[in-house]
């Protein structure tokens, strides 16, 4: 089978901005990611031996010099030494176990250093993807122009209605060339600047396409890397602080790592209630904005104005970012019911990279499930709780525990 990725930086910016927290703030740190199939996918016979051989390929795949001046230039708040040692970082392999049972469904394990095995995540959720629709025969009836019409119709509808959108689609991505396709699309749409209507008049767009996740994307079609964090250090640092200090002391450390760069948080990790109990004014101000991920969007938006509002911030000074499984048609519904209170964006993933004719996407996730702060200290379970229960992750009896806290 083809080597599906072939580029240190097909990966999302987050993996890098964590791990450089990770070396500042737990360099001793070991963890174990568990992959998760929210649709309990029976994979084909065999499975697991040709997703063995992509993970086999990737101890060449090395940072170029390019990807690296790339990365100074526009994800300047890493400090040069950081490129130093992902100039000498390798994937290692045997930090990843995977099997299949007898049904067909995929086990796979990833556990080691925290700085180390942190890329994995991409890495596998894209060949996992990649492959699938590979033997399902998707690839053989992919209309290439269909698809571009398609994403260039999407692109139009979303900056016509003034969506700030980027791409954050890597992970259950049809193919690379399908997403290198919306991404290069999106971009040349923006670039027009507008459309003219059916008597000829020119209008402006009133969205924009600012970036994509994706560092190599974001590199070969000169546009921004979008992504400052994910819901893993939140995971692991309850575990260090505990459930309901957990949120502030991340936005700490996170804050003293870049510096008041980086400036948007995940923030539902433990639940929306713990998050906004603790919320302090000095964080809420550093901080540019949050990003919504779980929940129904509307009653996440009024929770962080009356949040805002209640420490003295105007809120429409501040971002939210929507990302939670979101289309064009409910981008566009949330811009309408946000009307400017706050700085909304978009980031879309499947509904860009999988939304492909008569093929179904992946529903698979990787996510942290256990950690301890050294190799000398003993090994505790990690969570995420959300705003959804459908999206609650990790050992079942401390969600529940965690969630009689709560009380909820």
């Amino acid at each position: 089978m083809k080597q599906i990725v072939t580029h240190f930086t097909d990966n999302d910016a987050y993996t890098y901005s964590c791990m450089y927290y990770i070396l500042q703030k737990y360099p001793r740190a070991e963890v174990e990611y568990t992959f998760f199939d929210r649709n309990h996918t029976k994979y084909p016979e065999g499975f697991a031996a040709l997703l063995q051989e992509q993970i086999e390929y990737m101890p060449a795949v090395t940072i170029t010099h390019e990807e690296v001046n790339f990365m100074r230039e526009k994800m300047y708040f890493l400090p040069e030494w950081f490129f130093t040692y992902l100039r000498g970082f390798r994937f290692n392999p045997s930090e990843v176990n995977i099997s299949q049972d007898e049904e067909g469904h995929l086990n796979i394990l990833i556990r080691g250093k925290w700085f180390s095995t942190i890329v994995w995540e991409m890495v596998l959720l894209q060949c996992i993807s990649e492959l699938m629709h590979i033997l399902l025969g998707d690839m053989e009836h992919y209309d290439a122009k269909l698809e571009e019409d398609r994403t260039r119709a999407k692109a139009e509808r979303a900056l016509k209605n003034g969506l700030v959108i980027s791409d954050f689609g890597s992970r259950r991505r049809f193919s690379f060339d399908h997403q290198d396709m919306v991404v290069r699309v999106f971009k040349e749409v923006s670039k027009q600047g507008g459309w003219t209507d059916e008597a000829g008049e020119f209008h402006k767009w009133t969205g924009a396409f600012p970036g994509t996740s994706n560092v190599y994307f974001a590199m070969k079609h000169g546009i921004t890397p979008i992504g400052t964090m994910s819901h893993q250090l939140i995971e692991f640092e309850e575990n260090v602080s505990g459930l309901f200090e957990c949120n502030f002391n991340v936005m700490r450390k996170f804050s003293d790592v870049y510096d008041g760069d980086n400036g948007i948080f995940l923030y539902d990790c433990c639940g929306d209630k713990v998050f906004f109990n603790n919320l302090s004014k000095r964080m809420a101000m550093m901080y540019k904005g949050l990003r919504v991920d779980s929940g129904k969007e509307e009653e996440q938006l009024e929770k962080i104005i009356a949040k805002y509002e209640s420490l003295g911030i105007n809120p429409a000074t501040k971002q939210v970012v929507y990302s939670n499984g979101l289309n064009i048609d409910r981008a566009i519904e949330l811009h309408k019911f946000t009307a400017g209170r706050m700085q909304d964006s978009y980031g879309i993933g499947t509904h860009l990279t999988c939304d492909i004719t008569d093929v179904k996407p992946m529903n698979i996730v990787v996510k942290l499930t256990k950690m301890r702060i050294t190799e000398l200290r003993e090994w505790h379970d990690c969570v995420k709780l959300s705003c959804d229960k459908g999206k609650t992750l990790g050992n079942p009896d401390k969600c529940r525990y965690l969630l009689s806290q709560i009380g909820e």
